[in-house]
């Protein structure tokens, strides 16, 4: 399975799955968090969270904006990224 989406904030956002077992991730900006049941970065397109087991980042470039991930992978999910600072509570409550 593989997605491919277009200029959100200035770049070419990609997915690419293989299985459940590998992703590629491209537009990546930022890994905020990461450990061997989630990641969690900033994409192009927004915040998106990885979760599943056993993952680990095989590459990371932010130069390129790539990141390869192997484990199993459970669930990808997107968050829009917040317009201004504030953190956890300024993006439950709005």
């Amino acid at each position: 399975m593989s997605g491919e989406y277009g200029n959100f904030t200035g770049g070419i956002h990609r997915l690419e799955l293989d299985g459940r077992e590998r992703l590629v991730v491209s537009g990546v900006e930022d890994v905020e968090r990461f450990d061997e049941s989630g990641i969690v970065m900033s994409t192009t397109a927004g915040i998106l969270t990885v979760t599943g087991e056993g993952l680990h980042i095989g590459k990371l470039s932010l130069d390129g904006g790539e990141l390869h991930v192997d484990g199993r992978i459970d669930s990808l999910s997107y968050e829009e990224p917040a317009l201004t600072g504030g953190g956890l509570l300024r993006r439950l409550f709005g």
